[in-house]
């Protein structure tokens, strides 16, 4: 048992030591803009920076919006197909699996050769229908993850006998998604949001070949003509990852406690 034990501690610690060691090194070579001090320099020349305040507002904004029309597609169909259809279950897991068989470059330049504009729905005619287009490709993007988080939530749950008791009180589907299934699986429902999150944050190609101001190609090109700010947008998007890791996991502290309340 203790050489188990031993084992399993060294194991937990090269695991640790892959990831931390690189990244103290960053956060260290960041702080190492003016020679022979440690000072805070890289970060406040990319929080000065009106590009990382316009490009990281624009990708969380996009992120908002991809999170939420990603919720109103996935939820309803996971839940149909696991009530309803699910002899369709193989087929629907076989297309949410399709983005990450298709490389991006080739869904964007899909994209853009459907809704250029010479063609019958020009979304790229415009600013606001380029971002629709980028919306709706982060969707594309997110949907094996978000997919299998909310079939993931669906699993914990007894999703014919809450659907029976709350047809019989006389609650239509639009009320038995959004008021009884949704917030049974919010937990798997936020995993899901912070995958596309994280998605959304950091993918460059369709970003950039849909020429948005988005927080990824930013990122490509400090790291192409600077130094040190690279290494503080890297330590600057690890913690909002984890940040909102910290926020599912408390999240899914609370939420047991919440749902017994309301029973």
């Amino acid at each position: 048992m203790k050489r188990n034990r031993l084992w399993a501690w060294l194991i937990f610690a090269l695991g640790a030591a892959y990831f931390l060691i690189p990244l103290i090194a960053t956060f260290e070579f960041s702080l190492r803009m003016r020679r022979g001090a440690y000072t805070w320099d890289a970060y406040a020349v990319v929080f000065a920076d009106p590009r990382f305040q316009a490009t990281f507002s624009y990708s969380l904004l996009v992120g908002l919006f991809t999170i939420i029309v990603g919720i109103v597609i996935v939820v309803p169909a996971a839940y149909f197909v696991r009530l309803r259809l699910p002899q369709l279950r193989p087929f629907v897991e076989f297309i949410t699996l399709l983005p990450l068989i298709i490389p991006p470059i080739i869904l964007v330049f899909s994209y853009i050769r459907l809704y250029n504009t010479s063609s019958w729905l020009p979304f790229t005619a415009s600013a606001f229908g380029t971002d629709v287009l980028l919306t709706f490709a982060y969707v594309t993007l997110s949907l094996p993850y978000m997919y299998r988080a909310v079939d993931t939530g669906l699993r914990t749950i007894d999703v014919g006998t809450l659907t029976e008791a709350a047809t019989i009180l006389g609650a239509n589907q639009v009320t038995i998604i959004t008021r009884i299934i949704l917030p049974n699986i919010l937990v798997a429902v936020l995993s899901g949001a912070f995958l596309t999150f994280a998605i959304v944050m950091g993918e460059f190609v369709i970003a950039s070949l849909l020429n948005r101001p988005a927080f990824g190609p930013y990122m490509q090109l400090i790291g192409a003509n600077r130094a040190y700010e690279p290494a503080a947008l890297a330590i600057i998007a690890f913690i909002v990852t984890w940040g909102a890791m910290g926020m599912i996991q408390l999240l899914a502290r609370f939420a047991p406690k919440t749902a017994a309340l309301k029973e």
